[in-house]
């Protein structure tokens, strides 16, 4: 008997199925007659395996809830049962269409349907969440349209199949929700999904009717999912000029990340796009004639102007005069004459990406941007000019980064290979200036260059033509001061303003000195990367913005309150390097935050380069660590919030979250019995904590102190973990007993090192550390640590691991891993050769981004999924136009 006879006699004494109209996920959808009504009604069964695993008493109870939403725009529930081994629903029957078939049918609908489509199930939501009750599968598929209404269906289905048997949706093979339309929460499998989620969901369908597809796509739900989680949405307006900013605005919020970054409830959105709506007239014109312009910029001018011609801007100001008349509204013309904003990316090729901690640099007409790359596992500047279509590599500035540009713009300075180097913007040979193994110089008017010489130093002045630099800052390591870094001059060359670095990042400062007197100022408490800019504002970053506060660059002093001018910038906590730049022309560079969210994948790798990949969906994944029995797997996985521990289960394929708070966990180690995992927790110093691995009990906290610490590696026997502190004296080596016998003791102070591992026989520790300059890889005897030093590495090196019983040491330099073998009894070390090679995440500030087996013949790596490599930078020429009607200013 087939299902659809079954069905017909099942429910014969009530309902008289005529067809199928349609399946999905979940349901095969009948049109049927409701004999006792006499209409006619869309009949819906759940599939046979959802419904077997469901179980048919707790799927009804659960589905009760939605019988009583009753609303203008929300398809209301008129039965549900069992019938013949089937569990079925009914709702009205709409002779019309999904909003699927007519995106399918026109791709991207008119606005005005669009808005009103958005607004009705804006108010549909509201409703229901008032209600208590949550879609969770908003979708253009559930979006039916009849007579110009729009009507949402399958309110709360999906909630009720979660609640009835979720938790063993994956013997199904189903999952709940759309990928092209899941918010991030849900995306990463949180069960407690609340009305924001919905709010994303609807903000995704806006999208699609605007744009012509969702904001994420991809082949596979993996790579959608990756990107929910990572990626930044596209704005809207460059890709369909008509739409209002105010539209534009309202949706790009309710694409939030973070829940609570997006509208509260259905109503605010519903606002929002009706605001919208009334002013669409009076904007749609306009934007369209300044995004025409934006386009033919690049034909006017070698660089993309807007005006480039006063011949041009008459005419556009004639233009923009006609339509303020048949509008009725008035228009200035000097803001007719203003430049227009212009807003595009540029991309690396695909051999080339970011490194982890990117820098930039725009000339001081903003016709040039320096950008630090890396390819093939190097590192190097590339530059690229505006009216160009791709990077090139600067000749000379192997190992270079962190550039920045001479006021006339004739030269880039930059670091490598532990000096402070030159070279000519237009191309040429390197000139090495002085030894420095951090960079991130200012230059003068008159050649002079400040800048620090190392990752814990003060701010340095090299005379012009070279010489001896003098020291002009000196860190206050009293009060918590790590570094003087990133300077940049005042125009009256008598001031610099610099970030005054303190962990956490938090307690940062942005600070003025006076070359002459020495003397200091505070401006800004908890920002970095502070930049003075000729609109009269003190830009700086916090958190992944740009902020702007006014700035009285003669009184040398701040005023007002700062607000933010550009969102998602990517922010290097460890170091206070925020990744924009600002041309004095008043173009602005940055590298998005998102983009550097990239997603990976964990995968195996023998010694002869081998690859197997685990069985894990791309995500952003950092500093895998193996259990000391091999079973399981504990992970950094980030998204665009926050970062968790997360445990992989090898023998089950099980993934599951170990840390769940609202700070940023990291850096996992185990304990010797695989019972417990060690990790740093921001709160909002990097403190150490522990948890067992089942999570049968809360976490406890293991160390915390004034500075951040990083576990790195257990004694043999389980009793020591070694691990890293950053106090302001520099980067130093700890031991702390585990079973609370005693305080933690120092081991190597005074920028001791990074990244330490115990030997197999404990005599030894193993760390990486950049005092020559570059970082290597040195062991250390142990517990004395005046007996024996050596040096491991040759040409670079860092995040070393033990192997073969302690008779090889593995590292990392670039993209290659390396091996060398070792007899420490008779002192004798090997020359390092290369195991493998490949696009692999580096290391962070404080944990080895790679695990090798004890028998050293496997590797766990993190690679770089090509196609979603970090490649970006974000360009916005006549930014300074934004930034004052964002700020105020002149």
């Amino acid at each position: 008997m087939t299902i659809d006879t079954r069905l017909s006699t099942s429910l014969s004494d009530r309902y008289l199925i005529e067809r199928e109209v349609g399946h999905g996920g979940m349901a095969t959808v009948y049109l049927a007659e409701d004999i006792k009504h006499s209409r006619k009604v869309a009949l819906k069964v759940l599939r046979p395996e959802l419904a077997a695993v469901l179980g048919a008493e707790r799927f009804l109870t659960e589905i009760k809830v939605t019988a009583n939403l009753h609303h203008p725009h929300i398809l209301p529930l008129h039965d549900s049962g069992e019938a013949g081994g089937f569990l079925f629903y009914v709702m009205p029957y709409v002779d019309g269409e999904s909003l699927r078939e007519r995106l399918n049918r026109e791709k991207q609908l008119p606005l005005s349907d669009a808005l009103r489509i958005g607004r009705e199930c804006a108010s549909a939501l509201d409703y229901a969440h008032r209600h208590g009750v949550i879609h969770r599968d908003i979708k253009p598929e559930n979006i039916l349209l009849h007579e110009g209404q729009a009507f949402i269906a399958d309110f709360g289905i999906a909630l009720a199949v979660r609640a009835a048997g979720g938790h063993r949706m994956t013997e199904t093979g189903l999952s709940l929700g759309t990928p092209h339309y899941m918010s991030p929460e849900q995306a990463m499998g949180e069960r407690d999904l609340g009305p924001r989620s919905d709010i994303y969901a609807l903000g995704s369908v806006i999208y699609e009717m605007l744009v012509g597809e969702p904001p994420f796509t991809g082949a596979t739900a993996q790579a959608i999912v990756a990107k929910v989680l990572t990626d930044r949405v596209h704005p809207i307006r460059p890709l369909r000029s008509t739409v209002p900013p105010h539209v534009e605005e309202a949706v790009l919020r309710s694409l939030e990340k973070l829940p609570a970054d997006r509208w509260g409830t259905g109503a605010e959105f519903a606002q929002a796009l009706e605001m919208g709506s009334i002013e669409s007239r009076a904007t749609a014109a306009s934007a369209s004639l300044t995004d025409s312009g934006s386009r033919v910029a690049p034909l006017l001018s070698g660089r993309p102007r807007f005006f480039a011609s006063a011949g041009v801007a008459w005419i556009v100001a004639g233009v923009l005069g006609i339509v303020a008349s048949v509008l009725g509204l008035r228009l200035i013309t000097a803001r007719a004459e203003r430049p227009p904003v212009v807003r595009f990316g540029v991309d690396l090729d695909k051999t080339e990406v970011l490194p982890d901690e990117p820098s930039l640099a725009l000339s001081p007409d903003g016709s040039e941007l320096v950008v630090s790359v890396q390819r093939a596992g190097r590192a190097s500047l590339f530059r690229r000019g505006m009216n160009e279509d791709r990077f090139t590599e600067m000749p000379g500035t192997d190992g270079g980064y962190r550039p920045f540009f001479s006021p006339d713009g004739k030269w880039v300075g930059f670091i490598a290979a532990g000096k402070l180097k030159k070279v000519p913007a237009g191309g040429g040979t390197a000139v090495e200036l002085i030894e420095s193994s951090w960079g991130g110089g200012a230059w003068g008017t008159d050649g002079t260059i400040i800048y620090t010489p190392d990752y814990k130093g003060g701010l340095w002045r090299l005379p012009p033509g070279g010489g001896k630099a003098e020291m002009i800052t000196t860190p206050d390591s009293a009060k918590g001061e790590l570094a003087h870094w990133w300077p940049q001059f005042l125009p009256d060359q008598r001031h610099v303003i610099f970030t005054n670095f303190s962990t956490p990042i938090e307690r940062a400062k942005i600070e003025v000195v006076d070359l002459k007197t020495g003397a200091r100022e505070v401006l800004v408490e908890g920002g970095i990367y502070g930049r003075y800019v000729e609109t009269g504002h003190l830009l700086y970053g916090r958190g992944d913005a740009v902020l702007a506060i006014p700035f009285d660059v003669k009184h040398l002093a701040t005023s007002g309150s700062a607000v933010p001018v550009v969102s998602d910038v990517d922010m290097v906590s460890s170091n206070g390097l925020a990744a924009y730049a600002v041309a004095p022309s008043g173009d602005l560079a940055y590298v998005p935050g998102s983009t550097m969210l990239s997603p990976t994948q964990p995968e195996w790798i023998d010694r002869d380069g081998r690859e197997s990949l685990l069985k894990l969906q791309p995500a952003v994944y950092y500093q895998p660590r193996l259990s000391p029995d091999n079973r399981r797997l504990a992970i950094t996985i980030g998204t665009a919030v926050k970062e968790d521990v997360w445990i992989y289960d090898f023998d089950r394929d099980i993934l599951s979250r170990l840390t769940s708070g609202t700070a940023n966990d990291f850096g996992a180690n185990w304990t010797a019995d695989s019972r417990r995992v060690i990790y740093s927790s921001e709160r909002p110093v990097f403190d150490l904590y522990w948890r067992t691995v089942d999570a049968s009990s809360p976490e406890e906290s293991l160390l915390v102190s004034q500075y951040d610490k990083y576990a790195g590696s257990l004694s043999p026997d389980g009793k020591l973990l070694a691990f890293s502190a950053t106090p302001p004296s520099g980067s130093e080596i700890w031991v702390l007993p585990l079973d609370g016998s005693g305080q933690p003791r120092a081991f190597l102070q005074k920028n001791g090192g990074r990244r330490p591992a115990f030997s197999p026989d404990g005599k030894w520790i193993a760390f990486d550390s950049d005092e020559s300059g570059r970082r290597e890889v040195y062991l250390q005897s142990f517990p004395d640590p005046a007996r024996a030093r050596h040096q491991v590495s040759i040409g670079g090196g860092s995040e070393a691991y033990w192997t073969k019983g302690g008779s090889e040491l593995v590292y990392r330099n670039a993209d290659s891993v390396m091996a060398v073998a070792l007899d420490l009894a008779s002192g004798r070390i090997g020359r390092p050769t290369v195991l493998f090679t490949g696009s692999f995440t580096s290391g962070s500030f404080s944990s080895a981004s790679y695990q090798v087996t004890r028998d050293g013949n496997r590797f766990l790596m993190i690679r770089r999924i090509p196609e979603l490599a970090p490649r970006q930078v974000n360009v916005v020429l006549n930014w300074f136009e934004e930034l004052k009607e964002k700020a105020g200013g002149r």
